[in-house]
């Protein structure tokens, strides 16, 4: 276990790292600087206690007499509560559980009326940018300033038909960790009497959000981006078009009746939004692992952000000093992030980069473009340099100063005098050949 570390170093909240150490091709072991955040954090120490507790009640939901089950059952509905509450919802908002953020806006995407315009942006995560359909789904290239994003999204709704219309935007990038101005764009949409969904997969476990205060109709987050990685995640907002749309999945527990009438089955669904889209089983421990993530969150947010920002800006100075690095940004001037950079370093595979930190210096980070082809494409070839692909390092409760200074020295080292090992591509991805690091003993 590793401690976050606020601006004097006093534990701000416990993460539990990937592992304690890892191997090296060069031989011995290292604390892992796990700098892959965005990607999926690690789980809070927490929210592994609070699973440990829980697991021996855990039972079915809302069809068992048994204790376990009304045990699970008030667990997995107190969350909704908690969810609500971490979000900034209104009380008529409807929770609705799912795998993912991905999962969420898919689920959004298959409850909005029919002829829906759909104005989003060409540069968001792909579970943001392709869950719409349709002849009336606009997707428009993202301005280089805030002021311009904003006066596009204005553009594009005075060109969308009569009828129902939704503005999707994220919250923070997952490619640069540039805050998107939400407010403003949210202002702009209800002029012409949109709606706006929030992709808040990067930014909930950075900030706090707020529905409200932001005057978005629709969130949605991960579990694994906020340090409870047992697969739960949410949709939160109005119920109306959830309610009126055909259930996400078709099976029980969304269903109020079924009865068999000649050859047809007859089915009568839940009216609730929450139980119309929650067929099946569903993770009750991902879900109460979500909720306990959030609360803990909720709680520490002045530490959480004074521990982020100043390890921010230690990264920020360092990559600076790297010769021929270039940083990736989707906006001009200096703009607020979250804690993630991307960038490329001149001459330099981000693949084969990626490789090199983790077995010569013990670093995770992500190579390639984040499931954000367009943006990352897009910004790559603003800094002059070819290729599709960056490297992305991004910071967390389990990153400690020590992780950012080894990144800087591992980046510095490796264009001083390249790699120590020999790498080549094994299967389209590079890796160390030969590779000598042991698998941990679970998987030998």
């Amino acid at each position: 276990m590793t401690l976050a570390l606020d601006r004097v170093g006093t534990p701000v909240v416990p993460a539990v790292t990937a592992a304690a150490s890892v191997p090296l091709v060069t031989g011995g072991e290292l604390d892992y600087a796990n700098l892959d955040h965005a990607a999926s954090a690690p789980c809070l120490a927490e929210v592994r206690r609070a699973v440990d507790e829980f697991l021996p009640y855990y039972a079915s939901v809302h069809r068992g007499a048994g204790f376990a089950s009304q045990v699970s059952t008030k667990v997995y509905e107190r969350t909704r509560d908690v969810l609500r509450r971490f979000a900034g919802a209104r009380p008529s908002d409807a929770v609705v559980f799912t795998r993912n953020t991905t999962d969420a806006l898919n689920l959004l995407a298959r409850s909005v009326p029919r002829r829906t315009s759909v104005v989003v942006f060409d540069t968001e995560h792909h579970a943001a940018l392709l869950p719409w359909r349709g002849p009336n789904v606009q997707r428009i290239p993202l301005p280089a300033t805030r002021l311009e994003a904003v006066s596009a999204v204005d553009e594009a709704l005075r060109a969308c038909p009569e009828g129902p219309r939704l503005v999707v935007v994220t919250g923070a990038s997952n490619v640069t960790g540039e805050l998107l101005p939400v407010a403003d764009i949210a202002a702009v949409a209800r002029r012409h009497g949109a709606r706006v969904a929030l992709d808040a997969a990067q930014l909930a476990p950075h900030r706090p959000i707020s529905v409200r205060e932001l005057d978005v109709d629709y969130v949605a987050l991960s579990g694994h981006k906020l340090y409870a990685p047992f697969g739960a995640g949410a949709l939160i907002g109005r119920a109306d078009w959830l309610r009126a749309a055909d259930p996400y999945l078709a099976g029980g527990g969304a269903t109020k009746s079924v009865r068999r009438n000649g050859e047809a089955v007859g089915v009568a669904w839940q009216a609730g939004a929450s139980e119309r889209h929650e067929a099946g089983s569903p993770n009750t421990v991902g879900v109460y692992a979500l909720g306990v993530a959030c609360e803990r969150l909720s709680a520490s947010w002045d530490a959480v952000i004074a521990h982020e920002e100043a390890l921010l800006d230690r990264l920020e100075r360092g990559l600076a000093a790297v010769p021929g690095l270039s940083e990736l940004r989707l906006f001009d001037g200096g703009v607020s992030r979250v804690g993630t950079v991307s960038f490329v370093l001149t001459g330099t595979d981000p693949g084969r980069l990626a490789a090199v930190l983790s077995a010569e210096y013990g670093i995770g980070v992500r190579d390639g473009a984040f499931c954000a082809h367009i943006a990352v494409s897009r910004l790559v070839a603003r800094t002059g340099e070819e290729g599709t692909q960056a490297l992305r390092v991004s910071l967390g409760l389990g990153t400690t100063p020590e992780h950012v200074d080894r990144l800087i020295t591992a980046l510095r080292q490796v264009v001083a005098r390249g790699p120590r090992w020999t790498y080549a591509l094994v299967e389209g991805q590079w890796a160390p050949s030969p590779d000598p690091r042991p698998l941990p003993a679970f998987l030998r």
